[in-house]
């Protein structure tokens, strides 16, 4: 059984910072992402007014739900049963206050910072193959300062998980891993997205061979940090300067490679994909929620993939009940 060294047996808090954002969910077809200019499968960084004319494009209303990267991954830390708490900046508006209630409501801490700027939003295009290609407007997420940053945000943390797209502001994601790190805490790194990784390439890799301790990536992003398509260089590559380093491959499972120990985890099958919106968040959720509970590795990734599974059987990164009556199953 693989535990992470220097965590005390009796931390188990995991603590997210990230973007909170409201996520909008479209179904449209591919014309709709080259009318639009997104990027198949990345993110792009928009204002409130662009993604106000590209929803009025869209040939049938959006949904709204409560997101983020590492506020997916933490929320999906909280119904699993674990401990979970949220940083991150929102406005002080409604959509604010319903972000924060939506967190108490699924076991969460918010440690909320507020604003008179707007809650950001993610307009999440999916297409038909599941995929999504996002619009990003940050709004009060992108007012987070490294001063915001005090240390009581991770006391009795074991692990804080950071998604990549804070990436965007260094000064800040320095802040982050530099206070979590003197409280003790072990770092979690998703890399978010290829194009963030393409982006800041040299930033990532300083922050990767410096700091990380738990290193996640997909396919693409594994591709974009190491240069390698084929599987097993990628997760060699990966783990290089991480102690545990994950490659999601999507319906084809995942890797997880802690020293010279590579686990292959098969992925869940039956139900169709109807969207991938939080998939990797998930799987993020139930993998450091296996770790901090002392879970050997292969178990930790088959509760990821029941989570990344779950949410791709309904739109949005939320599961409903019954799916997490299923997950919760093979925690007995």
């Amino acid at each position: 059984m693989h535990q992470l060294g220097r965590i005390e047996k009796d931390k188990k808090l995991i603590v997210g910072v990230g973007s909170a954002l409201v996520d909008i969910l479209a179904h449209e077809g591919e014309d709709f992402l080259k009318k639009t200019g997104a990027v198949k499968g990345g993110m792009t960084y928009v204002s409130k007014e662009f993604i106000e004319k590209t929803l009025s494009l869209s040939s049938k209303p959006p949904s709204l739900v409560p997101g983020g990267s590492a506020c997916n991954t933490i929320v999906g830390v909280g119904k699993l049963g674990g401990i979970a708490r949220f940083i991150g900046k929102c406005g002080n508006g409604e959509m604010g206050q319903f972000f924060e209630n939506d967190l108490k409501r699924q076991n969460v801490e918010p440690s909320l910072l507020r604003s008179d700027s707007p809650t950001g939003r993610v307009l999440s295009i999916i297409t038909s193959d599941a995929q999504r290609s996002m619009f990003t407007y940050l709004g009060a997420a992108a007012e987070t300062m490294p001063q915001d940053i005090t240390q009581n945000f991770f006391t009795n943390a074991a692990i804080v998980h950071i998604e990549g797209y804070l990436i965007h502001n260094p000064d800040l994601i320095l802040k982050v891993i530099e206070t979590a790190r003197q409280s003790g805490a072990r770092i979690s790194l998703d890399l978010a997205s290829f194009n963030v990784v393409q982006e800041s390439h040299k930033l990532v890799r300083h922050i990767v061979e410096s700091f990380v301790d738990i290193l996640i990536a997909n396919e693409d992003e594994a591709r974009a940090y190491t240069g390698h398509k084929d599987e097993v260089h990628a997760i060699r590559a990966l783990s290089e300067n991480a102690e545990i380093a994950v490659l999601k491959v999507g319906e084809r499972g995942s890797f997880i490679a802690c020293g010279n120990q590579i686990v292959p985890i098969q992925p869940k099958t039956g139900a169709a994909v109807i969207d991938t919106t939080g998939a990797g968040d998930l799987w993020a959720a139930g993998f450091l929620y296996g770790l901090v509970n002392g879970y050997a590795l292969e178990r930790c990734g088959e509760l990821g993939s029941a989570c990344g599974y779950e949410v791709c059987r309904v739109v949005g990164a939320n599961i409903p009940e019954t799916g997490w009556e299923r997950i919760r199953k093979l925690l007995k």
